[in-house]
């Protein structure tokens, strides 16, 4: 281990240090459903996706947990067995193997984000955005609600519930995670970082081979 790795350590355990209290504060309210700083802008947007989606408060929590990784697990897997035919395929991408299909839909949707793949080589753009960086949000936000529920479970020791899952699972992505990603996803964009729907860029190198680089929504999937 170098110096400059031990520096980079201790200041990554420094900086998860310093916003255990008030991130933790923070969370606190949001899975109590007490008002926060973006309650004006997200509470309206709250309603509106429970009304949209019928949200069932006496539905249980593991049923829900478990239809909503099978229903993410069928469309990501469909989208990538069918993305030959779709939009957002500049590169012409063929149709993702069976098994690599499988393989990714599964590790994503548990969060483990395996990649046995290139990715801008292999997945088109609607799958990036569609599949990849969709499971990247609720892939995460079901990890912590889950986490929030077992709290939950030790602390309410006499209640009948630990809570709804789709109450828990659409605030956390967009009181906790929108609230982050997008500002890191500007950031990562005003660095330089490509965003965007254009096809490939083809490119000569010095030594005057063509080499084709691949771009697309880049920072939002980081």
């Amino acid at each position: 281990m170098t110096i400059n790795g031990w520096i980079q350590i201790v200041f990554y355990c420094a900086i998860v240090i310093a916003l255990v209290k008030p991130l933790g504060w923070y969370m606190t309210r949001v899975f109590n459903g007490e008002r926060t700083f973006l309650w004006p802008v997200m509470q309206p947007v709250e309603g509106a996706l429970y009304r949209v989606a019928g949200v069932d408060p006496a539905r249980t929590y593991t049923l829900a947990m478990l239809f909503f990784h099978l229903g993410g697990f069928v469309i990501l897997y469909a989208v990538m067995r069918l993305q030959a035919v779709l939009p957002f395929n500049p590169a012409g991408q063929p149709a993702v193997p069976a098994d690599l299909s499988f393989n990714t839909a599964t590790s994503f949707i548990t969060n483990t984000n395996w990649q046995n793949y290139g990715g801008e080589s292999t997945m088109s753009y609607l799958v990036q955005m569609l599949g990849l960086t969709h499971q990247n949000y609720l892939s995460a936000a079901t990890g912590i609600v889950l986490a929030i529920a077992l709290i939950r479970g030790f602390a309410r020791h006499s209640a009948r519930t630990v809570g709804n899952f789709w109450v828990d699972v659409t605030r956390c992505t967009l009181y906790v995670l929108l609230p982050i990603c997008v500002p890191y996803a500007l950031f990562l964009v005003w660095q330089g970082m490509p965003q965007t729907l254009g096809p490939y860029v083809d490119a000569m190198t010095l030594e005057g081979a063509k080499q084709t680089i691949g771009v697309g929504p880049v920072a939002a999937d980081r």
